[in-house]
């Protein structure tokens, strides 16, 4: 029986985790899931990922027929072809049954990557990936599991000496968000003129958290309506030389996971059932356990937002991403401040299209 692994760990030593006919990579973490994704077309293809033996589904429009041919096709080099199926929580909902069927039998020629945001351990399919293939769960638990994985990246991929209290302040400086702080791991590995013992001083130094904390800051005021607080947050930032296009990054980050926890609060509700809110934004990752009250702030937030403006939100961020790329000839400010205003309005106060 494969079992499932944290991909806290597998990251680190994938060679330990064999890679299994049917693979979920799931969880709220974007870093890790796409990291996870890497390493096993790594794994499959080898080092240079053979190109004609991959093949990589968007899962909100991808059809099973189209997914099963590639899986059934000889692979051109190499023992096996590689055949992903991103952003599939939708997929998996449209073909739960045919999926359940090929976990049974699989190609003995392919290997199949479902990339999930959400995976329901109460489901047939669940039960059946984790019998017969493998699992890698991209979600921290909890502080101490982050900060002994900190401590690890850092020797493993960057080289640097990280002493738990240096671990304490980066994580006190930079929003827990794996991706942010292995950017952070590279400009220390890049700026520290010795990586045998990377103190707390030199991060304090060296770590540009406080931008990464103000954006945070700037679109958690944006949720609580406060719109004025958010500009002058906005105003800091652009002023510390931050660009637009890095900006909208960060919010995208909080936005899309309030934008997960209203689509999982529907599918619940649409299956007859009436979630709670503190189950909901645990599934969509909103908790950060360093703050305190997280969950009951998130869940304030989220209600202040609603159904409606919750499902806007991915067309907000696209509109305003479109726009910065050169779709609109506002300035970059003003798209910004847009879509902090389109966040903070009380929902009587949207204009709707």
């Amino acid at each position: 029986m494969a079992k499932g692994v944290s991909a806290l760990q597998y990251v680190l030593d994938a060679a330990r985790y064999p890679v299994q006919p049917v693979c979920v990579v799931h969880g709220d973490d974007l870093f890790l899931r796409r990291r996870s994704i890497a390493l096993l077309r790594q794994q499959v293809l080898g080092a240079d990922e053979g190109s004609f033996s991959f093949a990589s589904f968007d899962g909100q429009r991808a059809q099973w027929a189209d997914v099963l041919e590639e899986l059934e096709t000889a692979p051109m080099f190499g023992p096996a072809r590689l055949v992903v199926v991103e952003d599939a929580d939708q997929f998996v909902a449209r073909y739960r049954t045919e999926l359940e069927e090929y976990v049974a039998r699989p190609s003995r020629t392919a290997v199949l990557v479902l990339d999930l945001q959400t995976f329901s351990a109460a489901t047939r399919l669940y039960k059946a990936v984790a019998e017969k293939g493998l699992l890698i769960a991209c979600k921290v638990e909890s502080e101490a599991e982050l900060r002994k994985w900190l401590i690890d990246w850092a020797r493993h991929i960057h080289r640097l000496s990280l002493s738990h209290e240096a671990a304490e302040t980066l994580l006190e400086m930079v929003e827990p968000e794996l991706g942010l702080l292995d950017q952070e791991l590279a400009k220390l590995a890049l700026m520290a003129k010795t990586k045998t013992d990377i103190t707390p001083e030199l991060v304090g130094q060296l770590v540009s958290g406080g931008r990464a904390k103000t954006a945070f800051q700037m679109i958690e005021l944006a949720l609580d309506g406060n719109v004025r607080e958010a500009l002058v947050q906005l105003d800091r930032l652009l002023a510390l030389g931050e660009q637009p296009i890095g900006v909208l990054a960060q919010i995208s980050y909080v936005l899309r996971k309030y934008a997960l926890a209203t689509r999982i609060y529907l599918q619940a509700e649409a299956a007859g059932r009436r979630p709670d809110l503190g189950w909901v934004v645990d599934q969509a990752g909103l908790v950060n356990y360093r703050e305190k009250d997280a969950r009951q702030k998130a869940e304030r937030r989220l209600r202040r937002l609603g159904r409606h403006r919750g499902l806007k939100l991915y067309e907000w961020l696209l509109q305003a991403d479109l726009d910065l790329k050169g779709a609109s000839s506002l300035q970059p400010r003003w798209i910004l401040e847009r879509l902090l205003v389109q966040v903070a309005a009380p929902a009587e106060a949207v204009i709707r299209r």
